[in-house]
């Protein structure tokens, strides 16, 4: 069957995400931080995605039909970038703008901002920004200098001021803005008028540079900013030392394969064709914006401003209620397995599980998975506490977790100077489960405590994304994780394991035969069923497996955050599959695969996506929930929500575009919050 293109399925989840700076019923500061997530995430899309498809261009012979394609399909993709991005400029300066102007909130240009504050921001360049500044000027002896990525530069032509007959030549010269200096700065109360008023480091700049260059007039002037490609990439000879191959390369990744051009939209046609030919970009590349160039600075009023009213109102996940707070996690996992779902319920049982394995001196091993712990992470503090009391403490860091393998790589350093045991996982795949498992001496014989979970160990993020955690002692569900772990040490393929599934040896099978046998059912009559809530779905052999299933006579249900390249509602083929996504004011990253056939029901969670890398390329981990009340638990709370989701649902249509949802029923996440805090009052 022709799937959904993958780049564009990526920029509509983006679409749906900019809609939520659209509402009018979300506090303001809070839109602001959805317009700044949609430039975030289309600068990785450049990064990581945009990347191949510009090398392939760069490799291919020019006039040839492999040019011509892609180059078609880096014009098809750009075009839907650039409505993207003319959707977001209108939303920031027709919408948000004004909607922070009613609650006395500014982000003044030049021309917006009266004498008095033009005063101040005249004073501000000259004493905070204009010490570090210098412009370069550009000729045979000072060549174009080198721009790093997402780097905010300035080209100006430029003519000196020379007495004189004589016409004197134009000259160019560039200004990099330095990193150190904010861009976003708040101006002092005696000049904002009752209001919190915010000035844009590149309008302070611009503004005033006749101060930084006063032996010049400014003819021309633009503001352009370089994304490259940054993914890393190391051979498998380089696993020997890994760490050291990839701090080598950490260094050169702000100055990777130039990929796309932004200039602000008054530049130019004769500096945006200058800036492509020094980068050797094809037009194709070039982004105008009309807005601000870096709107993921914008980040920097959330941090700035005084919340208020203007942001969420606080939700502070509560302790489960199946678990009490000064009973010892030992003796509660020795009864029963605990679920826990964030950010619904708090992430503190699991700290407080390394807080008690760092004191207990009958604990000997602590072994984990860490893929983003985090600069600052409650969760190394104890495993290097951990390991500074003589626990034997075993992480496996996975170094190539994207663009956080710097902050992986010095805690890494840190406990190995602990005396910790640090682990770099499987050569050529990213170990991407999350798994924690406890070693404790209990009546002269070892007993093991484990959590496994949907997302990372990162404290921060279990209070804004959606994850599924559980914790365990069951022997044989240990025992799986205990053989994950020696696997990993010993670089070799895990065994066949009892209850866990791994990837990359068994978890594709094993999702393809219980959907072999949801067909098989379906085709007989009986009740098939199959409902996945997923980041992504984007591998061709599970599509086809739902597709066969749909085609069977099962009911298909999908909700996919991201993006989803399987198209619903296509007659005589996925007529019965249903896709939705929902984006709210948390980021949805629980992974669950549920399966009826007659009267088999399989109910997974997992690390991993349906994408080829987790299923080929990645060590992940799904596990089942054998306990009924569990499985029922995660039915109505994570999954039944969402299908009835009303208001921050979207429906997928076969063209890949969607449609937003208006139900009766509430918000799931907001009913969930609603749930999850009413149940804390009655534990109260």
């Amino acid at each position: 069957m022709l799937l959904l293109n993958r780049e564009l399925a990526i920029l509509e989840f983006n679409r749906r995400v900019l809609a939520q700076a659209a509402l009018a019923n979300i506090p303001v500061l809070e839109r602001l931080r959805y317009l700044t997530i949609v430039s975030a995430n289309l600068d990785e899309f450049f990064e990581v995605r945009m990347a191949p498809h510009m090398a392939a261009l760069r490799d291919a012979l020019p006039g040839s039909g492999e040019a011509a394609r892609l180059k078609l399909e880096l014009q098809r993709i750009g075009g839907a970038v650039r409505e993207l991005l003319q959707a977001q400029c209108r939303v920031y300066t027709e919408e948000l703008r004004a909607a922070l102007g009613d609650q006395k909130i500014a982000i003044l240009g030049h021309v917006d901002r009266d004498a008095a504050q033009q005063d101040w921001v005249r004073q501000y360049f000259v004493k905070e920004v204009k010490p570090l500044l210098s412009a370069t000027l550009i000729d045979p002896r000072h060549p174009f200098p080198k721009v790093a990525n997402k780097s905010l530069n300035f080209i100006l032509r430029l003519q000196p001021k020379k007495k004189g007959a004589v016409p004197v030549e134009s000259v160019l010269a560039v200004i990099k803005i330095p990193r150190a200096l904010p861009r976003v700065i708040r101006l002092p109360a005696k000049v904002s008028q009752g209001r919190q008023v915010f000035v844009l480091l590149s309008s302070v700049l611009r503004s005033n540079l006749s101060i930084l260059l006063p032996e010049h007039h400014v003819l021309d002037c633009a503001q352009f900013r370089l994304t490259r490609d940054s993914d890393l990439w190391v051979r498998d000879d380089d696993q020997t030392d890994l760490r050291q191959a990839l701090n080598s390369q950490l260094h050169t990744r702000q100055f990777g394969m130039p990929v796309r051009l932004e200039v602000n939209a008054q530049c130019s046609r004769a500096l945006a064709r200058l800036l492509l030919q020094q980068f050797e970009l094809p037009a194709c590349a070039l982004y105008r914006m009309d807005a601000p160039l870096n709107l993921v600075r914008l980040q920097q009023v959330l941090d700035l401003a005084e919340p208020g009213k203007h942001r969420f109102k606080p939700y502070e996940p509560g302790w489960t209620p199946a678990l009490q707070r000064k009973e010892s996690m030992w003796s509660q996992l020795a009864r029963r397995d605990v679920l826990l779902h964030h950010p619904y319920e708090s992430f503190e049982p699991v700290l407080q599980l390394l807080r008690e394995a760092a004191d207990d001196k009958h604990v000997l091993q602590i072994q984990q998975t860490i893929y983003r712990a985090g600069l600052h992470s409650e969760v190394m503090d104890l495993l290097c506490k951990a390991a500074r009391r003589g626990k034997e403490v075993t992480v496996v860091f996975e170094l190539m977790a994207r663009f956080d393998e710097a902050v992986n790589i010095a805690w890494a350093e840190q406990l190995e100077k602990l005396g910790g045991q640090v682990l770099y996982g499987l050569p050529g795949m990213k170990t991407h489960c999350k798994m924690l498992l406890i070693t404790r001496r209990e009546k002269k014989q070892w007993r093991h405590y484990a959590h496994i979970s949907t997302g990372n160990y990162n404290v921060s993020t279990t209070r804004s994304y959606t994850d599924l955690g559980f914790l365990t002692s069951h022997p044989e569900f240990c025992a799986d994780i205990q053989a994950m772990f020696v696997a990993l040490r010993q670089h070799q393929d895990a065994p066949a394991l009892k209850h866990l599934v791994n990837a990359p040896q068994h978890l594709r099978q094993t999702l393809l035969s219980h959907l072999v046998e949801v067909s098989a059912q379906a085709r007989r009559g009986r009740e098939a069923r199959v409902l996945l809530k997923l980041n992504a779905l984007t591998d061709e052999g599970l599509i086809a497996a739902l597709v066969d299933a749909a085609q069977a006579g099962a009911q298909v249900d999908l909700i996919v955050r991201g993006a989803c390249l399987l198209p619903p509602g296509l007659p005589e083929l996925t007529e019965r599959v249903r896709v939705r996504s929902i984006i709210g004011r948390f980021l949805e990253h629980s992974r669950v695969y549920h399966m009826v056939a007659g009267e088999q029901v399989w109910t997974y969670l997992s690390s991993a996506d349906g994408m080829a890398r987790n299923l080929d390329r990645r060590v992940e981990l799904a596990w089942p929930l054998l306990d009924p009340v569990l499985r029922q638990r995660v039915y109505d709370e994570v999954l039944t929500p969402y299908l009835l989701d009303g208001e921050d649902a979207w429906a997928q249509g076969p063209d890949g575009r969607y449609q937003a949802v208006k139900g009766v029923y509430p918000s799931a996440q907001q009913a969930l919050m609603r749930k999850h805090a009413g149940a804390r009052k009655k534990d109260v």
